[in-house]
């Protein structure tokens, strides 16, 4: 007969007392399981929590320049009425780029370096087409900020 290590004969053990014990045991022990189990998802929750958190942080650390601006969006009224929340989008866009002075890709050969990004937040995305495609806003507060790599992103300012 091959000898058993210490860990094998441990957990025979620990089959054969299950095996011996009452089937009322076995329930209870059968439902401590799955609560252990709900405690642990809930445990692995916070942790996830916790990390969200600190990414947040180290987002705001990162942020090396933050300023406020209102953006007219009239001359978004000049367009016909159906393209008037897409010129709007455009306008933000470009209003931003000028004014964060955002390098902008000018050719293919460019393309190799990574160049700093704009990004629009959804909630100005839907202030701006809230009233539809033909009723954009005249003017936006936002609230833009600058990260340490560069990229730009637009958010709406917090008052509104």
């Amino acid at each position: 007969m091959p000898k058993e290590t210490k860990q094998e004969q441990a957990v025979t053990q620990e089959v054969d007392e299950l095996a011996e014990a009452p089937q009322e045991e076995q329930v209870q022990t059968a439902e401590i399981i799955p609560a252990q189990a709900e405690v642990s998802a809930k445990e692995e929750a916070l942790e996830e929590i916790a990390e969200a958190k600190t990414k947040r942080k180290k987002k705001e650390e990162e942020i090396v320049e933050e300023r406020f601006y209102t953006i007219p969006l009239s001359r978004a009224l000049v367009r016909p009425p159906k393209k008037r929340a897409p010129r709007a989008m455009q306008l933000i866009k470009l209003f931003v780029t000028k004014h964060m002075k955002l390098q902008i890709k000018v050719s293919e050969e460019e393309e190799e370096e990574e160049l700093p990004q704009l990004v629009v937040s959804k909630e100005i995305n839907e202030k701006v087409w809230s009233r539809g495609i033909e009723k954009p806003p005249r003017k936006i507060k936002t609230r833009v900020t600058k990260d340490k790599d560069g990229n730009v992103t637009v958010y709406l300012a917090e008052n509104q």
